[in-house]
């Protein structure tokens, strides 16, 4: 049941309740919690700071991306045959709400033992192939924090296209 809804595009099923996008908002949070438990554990001598730009690495839509595409997850999506896959852009946004929601299914269906260890064999077990340089609003921040100087406010200015590939 949740794992139909995980493979569920809203091309397919344009109620949330019916594709992945509710169960990527859990997913989310869910491999937000385990990953930051794990980085905790892992590294006791990191400073917050540190760990941060650690798990920022790591739960970032190209690596969760990369996850999704090496689980072979656009093979097994649901999805109407309009939404190009072959744009890089929707496949990698695509990929990662997926495998979001699929640890969101996972966790529903059998809770955080499962949806750990999920998260444990894949992103957990790549964490060598992220990039921590890549969070560059992050690191934005990070440096008017270093120099006392007031955060930088973003606005987004303009967005056109459809929900699963914004400009």
């Amino acid at each position: 049941y949740y794992l139909e809804k995980a493979i569920t595009h809203r091309s397919v099923q344009l109620l949330s309740q019916g594709n992945y996008e509710r169960l990527e908002f859990l997913g989310d949070a869910v491999i937000d919690q385990v990953v930051s438990h794990y980085l905790f554990k892992k590294y006791p001598q990191s400073d917050e700071g540190t760990l941060t730009k650690k798990r920022a690495s790591l739960v970032n839509r190209n690596f969760l991306s990369m996850l999704g595409q090496d689980l072979g997850i656009l093979a097994v999506l649901r999805i109407d045959s309009g939404v190009n896959l072959k744009d890089e852009k929707v496949a990698t946004n695509i990929s990662a709400d997926v495998y979001e929601a699929l640890v969101g299914a996972v966790y529903l269906d059998g809770g955080i033992k499962p949806a750990t260890e999920l998260i444990k064999r894949t992103l957990c077990l790549s964490e060598h192939l992220a990039d921590e340089n890549t969070n560059f609003k992050g690191q934005l921040i990070e440096f008017c924090h270093q120099k006392n100087i007031a955060p930088p406010v973003f606005l987004i200015v303009n967005a056109t296209g459809p929900e699963h590939e914004k400009t």
